[in-house]
């Protein structure tokens, strides 16, 4: 109820009609799974740069239907970004311009699920970006991997300290480990978390 109603204002301020389609109500059996790397972790001053996505139909990850866009940043790379992805900014220097990508991606996304793991930081950076392009932040529905994760352990160990790790959900669901810190392979393996845990039973989505 409180997302319909934070959507109704949000669409007052849409700014292009064309991207009403967001607002649409979602298939119930279409997904976008996304993550994204950038130059540090201050939501408010830091840049994406780069995007990796993956649409899930039912219990099918479409990988031919990728999305992955790298993103030449404004501000600075930090130190501590590069150690985890390993993005320098010369790998960059060929990247697009941030408001082409986000363009692409809302192509991309349509009015789907949002999937992923911790998905509230990835949904903060790209709204920063659309808000001032296009009037509104993202309406669509979402889905946090690492909730459904608890969730489902707790109704095996109920009151435990639920270890919430990328590499323990992987572990604990037997799902194999890829490189990561590379936006598109954090999102497949994110996509088979979501996968798996959507058919476990109890597990409610």
């Amino acid at each position: 109820m409180l997302k319909t109603i934070q959507n109704y204002f949000n669409k007052k301020n849409l700014s292009d009609d064309k991207y009403l389609y967001l607002f649409d109500k979602p298939h119930p059996d279409e997904y976008v799974c996304f993550d994204c790397e950038t130059t540090g972790l201050d939501r408010v001053n830091d840049d994406i740069i780069s995007i990796g996505a993956v649409i899930i139909k039912k219990n099918t990850i479409i990988a031919s239907k990728k999305f992955v866009k790298f993103v030449k940043p404004k501000t600075k790379l930090q130190s501590d970004a590069i150690k985890i992805h390993h993005i320098r900014e010369c790998d960059l220097e060929d990247a697009e311009n941030i408001d082409e990508v986000i363009y692409d991606f809302l192509e991309f996304i349509g009015n789907r699920t949002l999937v992923g793991y911790f998905l509230e930081f990835d949904i903060a950076m790209v709204n920063k970006y659309i808000k001032n392009m296009i009037g509104v932040k993202l309406p669509n529905k979402t889905h946090e991997v690492s909730e459904i994760y608890y969730d489902y352990k707790i109704e095996t160990i109920p009151q435990a300290n639920i270890d919430l790790r990328f590499d323990t959900i992987l572990k604990e669901l037997k799902l194999p480990k890829l490189s990561k810190h590379d936006a598109f392979n954090d999102a497949l393996m994110t996509s088979m978390m979501f996968v798996k845990l959507k058919n476990q039973p109890k597990v409610k989505i």
